[in-house]
């Protein structure tokens, strides 16, 4: 067995989610709900189960220079970046930037049109594609920031 594990993790990720307005929002949150147990008989790990439901998984290559002008996500949605960088921008005037590595929930389902924007603007960043996997939850669109821990 290993000597130490270590404190109970916290992984960030980032939310897009929209208010009871409509608007979207961007939040940093954190997985926090993490298990100490063994798998089989391997060591101990940290394991975080979320809510079982039906999800599909998509992969996207986003070409280099590649915008995604104002749009919602088509369900709500881990997105995991795998390679390159992208960023996204929130109605709220909130960007971010991601690499590999990084993910975020994209909840921003039913957003109204405000001024031209709806839901989020998003786009590659570098001379690399933005290489990412989307895990769309067949679940149905909250309405507050950081609802899974």
């Amino acid at each position: 067995m290993t000597e130490t594990v270590g404190p109970r993790p916290t992984v960030p990720y980032w939310h897009l989610w929209r208010d009871e307005d409509g608007v979207s929002h961007q939040t940093e949150c954190m997985l926090t709900s993490f298990d100490l147990h063994r798998i089989g008989v391997a060591e101990p790990q940290w394991n975080n189960p979320q809510a079982k439901s039906e999800a599909t998984v998509v992969f996207t290559v986003q070409p280099v220079g590649w915008i995604g002008e104002w749009h919602e996500n088509p369900a709500p949605q881990w997105i995991v970046v795998l390679s390159g960088r992208w960023w996204i921008e929130s109605m709220d005037g909130t960007r971010i930037e991601q690499g590999p590595g990084s993910f975020s929930l994209g909840e921003d389902q039913g957003c109204a049109t405000i001024n031209g924007r709806k839901g989020h603007r998003s786009g590659t960043i570098g001379d690399v594609p933005a290489v990412l996997m989307t895990i769309q939850l067949h679940i149905s669109p909250g309405t507050r920031p950081c609802r899974f821990r």
